[in-house]
């Protein structure tokens, strides 16, 4: 403990002299703090590290604080009536003189350890069974996912430029197809549809989707009855839609759950140069994925879930 609290204040330290050095500008993008917390260092700084620990900003008194003869009270009210209730020995409390509120008597009692509220058992979230799939293409979750601005070029993010990645995962084999895409609307789900459709190889009877703007005009008070291009495309290609309850992303969990994955082993340190950069990285990350064992697949890898389910 002692060597994480050095540590610290050592750190403190490098970031008031690097601010005293090349400005509080340049400390605040190099070490990632507000400028007011090194300027507020810098302040207390006199050479030495003692100066730089944390103070305490709690007050050392208060002018409501309980005298020594209320504290005195309580404690001999409750020692006499052990098993009275907090609304009970303050309605004592006050009978014999004691001017304070119920709040107050109840948070004193708390810091001297002589009233415990008892805490209300919570009743455990118990999931509903999720459905197993048996085969490739009984359902397939889509989403979209935002590609992070740090992953762009200087010259992409002065045009002003976003990408998105379309994903659509087998929740039986978690086999994904992944597109990139400049555009998040109900037109490019439709479009990304059509590609799904062609590069999986087995029939698809369901497509599970949360509410966006970009599949459903469900949640659209103007347009709640007009359907989008993507509904007229399942439509068209005899595919069931799934909508799951607003508000509730966990329901689209495996493709929740891979996107998570993509930010954690793609995103975290790429930059795209361009679309076709971000397209070509993106089409060799997918095929990576497939072929990535999975603890849920036993160890399988997607394609190889796919593999064993044709064998059978």
């Amino acid at each position: 403990m002692g060597n994480n609290i050095t540590d610290r204040l050592k750190y403190k330290e490098s970031v008031v002299k690097f601010s005293k050095k090349y400005g509080v500008a340049k400390a605040a993008y190099k070490f990632g703090e507000c400028k007011r917390t090194i300027y507020r260092w810098r302040n207390r700084y006199d050479g030495t590290l003692e100066s730089l620990k944390d103070k305490s900003r709690r007050p050392h008194s208060h002018p409501n604080q309980h005298t020594e003869e209320e504290l005195k009270l309580i404690k001999n009210y409750k020692r006499n009536n052990k098993d009275t209730g907090l609304v009970v020995l303050w309605i004592k409390l006050r009978q014999a003189g004691y001017t304070r509120t119920i709040q107050g008597l109840y948070h004193v009692m708390q810091r001297l350890g002589i009233y415990k509220k008892t805490p209300r058992k919570k009743k455990e979230y118990e999931p509903k069974p999720y459905q197993q799939m048996t085969h490739p293409g009984e359902r397939i979750q889509i989403d979209v996912k935002y590609v992070p601005r740090k992953c762009m070029s200087k010259e992409l993010k002065e045009l002003g430029e976003k990408y998105y990645q379309y994903t659509a995962i087998d929740e039986y084999t978690r086999q994904r197809v992944l597109w990139a895409s400049k555009e998040h609307n109900t037109y490019e789900s439709a479009r990304f549809l059509e590609v799904v459709i062609k590069k999986f190889k087995y029939k698809i009877e369901c497509v599970q989707t949360d509410n966006g703007f970009e599949f459903t005009n469900r949640l659209n008070a103007q347009n709640n009855n007009k359907k989008t291009m993507f509904e007229n495309k399942l439509e068209e290609l005899g595919i069931r839609h799934k909508l799951i309850k607003p508000r509730t992303p966990r329901h689209n969990g495996k493709v929740e759950r891979s996107h998570r994955k993509d930010q954690e082993r793609f995103y975290y340190d790429r930059v795209f140069i361009s679309f076709e950069d971000f397209k070509e990285k993106l089409r060799h990350w997918n095929r990576e994925y497939n072929n990535f064992p999975m603890k849920p697949l036993g160890w399988k890898s997607p394609n190889e879930k796919y593999i064993e389910y044709q064998a059978l």
